[in-house]
């Protein structure tokens, strides 16, 4: 859908050019157990972790299943890293989420689906998340 002439498109913007985020949002989607249809399915419409666990489809969407709270951690890294963001109604933020520019961004280094990143990044990874000085 195309932006009405003389309207902001919140989705529009100019690229990120910070070489870091962009690094870290890219190492952070390979340890995630999301797949690039996911991230295809964010960039249209957006979905909520309830919709996600609830979907017969929810297998092409992710490496394995899991639950709406574990789907509700991944949701909100991901939003920390930039790469989602809360949809917004007209009574505020919603429990649903879309892909930003800089998520964009980030999948068009990838023409296919996304490299899965080895045990020892996945680990490392863990620890920068959950501990992050440590």
């Amino acid at each position: 859908m195309a932006p009405v002439a003389g309207s902001k498109d919140p989705d529009a913007g100019a690229p990120v050019t910070d070489a870091v985020a962009l690094e870290r949002a890219a190492r952070s989607m390979a340890c995630l157990p999301f797949r690039r249809a996911f991230y295809d399915e964010v960039a249209v419409a957006a979905i909520s972790s309830a919709e996600l666990c609830r979907r017969e489809d929810a297998t092409k969407l992710v490496f394995a299943p899991f639950g709406k709270e574990r789907a509700e951690a991944h949701f909100n890294w991901l939003i920390r890293l930039g790469v989602v963001r809360r949809e917004v109604d007209g009574q505020g933020l919603t429990e649903r989420v879309r892909l930003t520019p800089l998520g964009r961004q980030v999948l068009g280094r990838w023409p296919g689906e996304l490299p899965r990143a080895g045990l020892r990044e996945r680990i490392r990874e863990n620890f920068r998340r959950h501990r992050p000085r440590f």
